[in-house]
């Protein structure tokens, strides 16, 4: 996939749709600071707007229903923020509608997915520029009216094609909405009216589309992936992230509506199929052995040799799961963005599927109905992986579209449509359910914030299902339109959320909790106090909590919970599950990223407990570069393997997986240090220019190297006396070439930072120790652990 040229048109696209549709917001009156007035001579049937050009702008039918549409939704914001925030909001959401909607048309196009098999935005006619959609519109299964015909007809004759393009392109969105309806949602709302399209125009999203980026990177049967989508979403919010960092700067924390453009990063592709694989992978092994399936996945790392009492238990587990049914396999991605995790999890469930003796056919249906769930915080982000999983089961069913499809995918909202009243009347006086009812509301009564992260508690689901569906043809028809599109699809994101699953497998969001805005951070210290420090994090502990047991929990994560004092409690979870294996990436895992700013690890972990039972880690922070980590890890170079138990036996417990059998045992037999040494920080000058010189930079006979308590030092009237600083990573011995002013016991440095010389605290902390022998290192250290000898 040419990545280069996806970044650069996405990035171009979302300013060139924004700026485009600005323009004809303001031709209807409606701009940035405010709203205009239909002029006096405006009728019914005909609204005026004097926009200060010479020709007024004019509506008609139901145009002037889409800009009421319009102002009221942008009015409706402007009641919690400023009306040009509001305006700015609802620019962003239409730009993006339509970005979605060019790309998705333009993937199916190229790979024939469309229902009539014919092209939109380009032609099968090598070098034709004009759409076959314009070319031939009475050969599409379109239905017009005899006032459409007439419209067709006056443009062809007038020439007026970019108009008939648009005509014919809304046609299409309409017609798409029978069979992707939460990506095309029906068009008579007020994005028709600010859509901004041309196929004439060279420097339009129409033609830049077509011509920048080679069809083949659409093209499934050329090498093309549906994973493109994804890519197209990462870029198009690459200008929001920076603006979303560089507002960090400045101390504006990350809410809620900047969540997505913050922490999107499309996971790498390898690592996306050692997730899938060794999750949902192992779960099918587990209790077929024999499957041929292995040898297909290339990611998979075989079970650790394990001693004789975890094998016995490893077999009666597989034992259990040899009767396993694929239809009941459930697999979530929390935070699923454009999908990419669930789309290669799809590719899993087809080899189970198939080496069960299901068709392609059927297996696609199953798939989408009844295996794949995912959440995520962001409207857009959710589209995208509902298309992505759609076309996915339309390359393996090409009848998909006229299966019964109801894919358990959401992007998460909030409660607030259960009103009171539409609550007493969805109950009608049945205590319990109104009860269960009432829990859901108060559960996502903030969803939108919080996301996949809030615990919902479980309810009886069925009985309010049952409910909604005895009811809603009984309901007038404003209530049944809201239980419909609404209710119904709120209860069934709860019930996703409250659900237990066999594979819980996602890539979260990483914000630390100095970045959060003030909701989130009270939220997550109350509620996940053992992981509160990052999101990523709080994920962690919450995809635990969803893994039913014996299920298997697979992510991919910054790696400081692996080590961090403030992590310990969490590492305590972690460490009472089966760790089975782990990819320690370290930095430069995400080509997207450079330098050393994300450390991460991928790891797996099953949702049961096994004294003594051995993990495989495979060691890759070496590797510098995203293809030469995969590389390293097909050739299985640094694999280690130990028993997770080992790490407790080290203080805080750090998943020092590369420890040798006799370190573990020097710390599980040995004595602590801290049992017979004190660890302190010495002194630290603060002025370092004025204090500290290089040993050969003073008179050799105004050093003191022989004292060895302050008394000696103060009978020397020695100025300067040997200084520990740290310096660069160095074991055993040296770094010894610095020399401090601590003339009567440092009476200077006591002067210049205004302490008494009695005083034992900052900067001239634990003066009990001075001129004692002592280890020493630097305070930090990027590699390996150097400690000297300073006698």
């Amino acid at each position: 996939m040419d990545k280069t040229a996806v970044e650069k048109f996405a990035v171009w696209a979302r300013k060139k749709l924004i700026r485009d549709i600005t323009y004809k917001a303001g031709l209807l009156g409606v701009t940035e600071t405010g709203l205009s007035e239909p002029i006096s001579e405006s009728t019914k049937d005909i609204q005026l707007f004097d926009i200060g050009t010479y020709q007024y702008t004019e509506l008609r039918g139901k145009e002037i229903s889409q800009r009421r549409a319009f102002v009221n939704e942008i009015s409706r914001r402007a009641r919690s923020v400023d009306f040009s925030v509001a305006f700015k909001e609802v620019m962003e959401e239409v730009a993006y509608t339509w970005f979605n909607r060019l790309i998705a048309i333009r993937f199916m196009e190229v790979n024939g997915y469309l229902p009539s098999r014919m092209r939109v935005l380009s032609s099968d006619v090598p070098g034709k520029i004009e759409p076959d959609l314009v070319t031939h519109p009475y050969d599409w299964d379109f239905t017009f009216s005899e006032e459409e015909k007439e419209q067709i007809k006056g443009l062809q004759t007038a020439n007026k094609m970019d108009e008939l393009f648009r005509l014919l392109f809304i046609k299409q969105c309409n017609q798409l909405h029978n069979i992707l309806p939460l990506l095309f949602e029906p068009l008579s709302d007020y994005t028709e009216l600010l859509l901004p399209l041309s196929y004439t125009d060279p420097d339009g999203l129409v033609q830049r589309l077509v011509h920048d980026i080679d069809e083949t990177n659409f093209d499934v049967a050329r090498g093309g992936q549906i994973e493109i989508v994804g890519w197209f979403y990462q870029y198009y919010n690459s200008e929001l992230k920076d603006l979303v960092y560089s507002d960090l700067k400045k101390n504006i924390k990350i809410t809620r509506n900047k969540v997505p453009a913050a922490t999107q990063l499309f996971t790498p592709n390898w690592v996306v199929k050692y997730m899938v694989e060794n999750a949902l992978g192992r779960l099918w092994l587990e209790g077929h052995p024999d499957s041929s399936l292995r040898s297909g996945w290339r990611y998979y790392i075989d079970e650790a040799p394990q001693t004789e009492a975890v094998t016995v238990a490893l077999t009666d587990r597989r034992a259990s799961r040899s009767v396993a049914n694929p239809e009941a396999i459930k697999i979530i991605d929390p935070c699923m963005g454009s999908g990419h995790i669930l789309v290669y999890a799809f590719d899993v469930m087809m080899d189970i599927y198939q080496s069960c003796g299901y068709s392609q056919k059927e297996a696609a249906i199953y798939i989408v109905n009844k295996n794949l769930y995912g959440l995520d915080i962001d409207q857009r982000a959710f589209q995208l992986a509902y298309f992505a999983v759609i076309m996915k089961a339309r390359a393996y069913n090409r009848n998909i579209f006229k299966a019964d499809l109801h894919p358990n995918l959401f992007a998460i909202r909030d409660a607030d449509i259960l009103t009171t009243d539409l609550v007493d009347l969805i109950c009608d006086g049945a205590a319990e359910l109104k009860a269960d009812v009432a829990s859901i509301k108060e559960d996502l009564s903030e969803a939108t914030e919080y996301g996949s992260i809030i615990s919902v508690r479980p309810v009886n689901f069925s009985k309010i299902k049952d409910r909604l569906n005895e009811i809603i043809d009984e309901l007038p028809s404003l209530y049944s339109t809201v239980v419909k599109d609404d209710v119904v699809p709120l209860i069934n994101q709860a019930e996703v959320m409250a659900n237990l699953y066999d594979c819980v497998i996602t890539n979260p969001p990483y914000i630390g909790s100095n970045n959060m805005g003030p909701k989130l951070y009270d939220y997550v210290k109350k509620n996940y106090l053992d992981s509160r420090y990052d999101l990523f994090a709080v994920f962690i502990q919450r995809c635990a909590e969803m893994v039913r047991d014996d299920g298997y929990q697979a992510m991919i994560t910054q790696h400081a919970w692996m080590f961090l004092k403030s992590y310990e409690r969490l590492r305590k979870v972690m460490l009472s599950r089966d760790l089975v294996n782990m990819v320690h990436l370290g930095t430069k895992a995400f080509e997207e990223i450079g330098g050393a700013v994300v450390q991460t690890t991928s790891f797996v972990v099953r949702n049961t407990y096994l004294k003594h039972y051995k993990g495989v880690y495979c060691r890759l922070v070496e590797g510098t570069t995203q293809k030469g980590k995969e590389a390293m890890f097909l050739a299985g170079k640094n694999r280690f393997v130990t028993a997770q138990d080992n790490f407790a036996d080290i203080p805080g417990a750090p998943l020092a997986y590369w420890a040798s059998p006799a370190i573990f045992e020097a710390y599980k037999q040995g004595q602590l240090m801290e049992k017979v040494v004190d660890v302190r920080q010495g002194l630290a000058t603060t002025n370092n220019n004025l204090f500290l010189r290089y040993w050969y930079e003073v008179d050799k006979r105004d050093i003191c190297f022989s004292a060895t308590s302050p008394e000696q030092s103060i009978a020397s009237k020695k100025k300067w006396f040997p200084y520990n600083k740290g310096g660069g990573f160095r074991k055993w011995y040296g770094n010894q070439e610095l020399v401090v002013n601590w003339y009567k016991l440092g009476q200077d440095i006591h002067k210049f930072h205004g302490i008494p010389m009695d005083y034992n605290g900052a900067p001239v902390r634990a003066k009990q120790l001075q001129f004692k022998e002592s280890a020493t290192w630097s305070f930090v250290s990027s590699s390996y652990f150097g400690v000297r000898y300073s006698p």
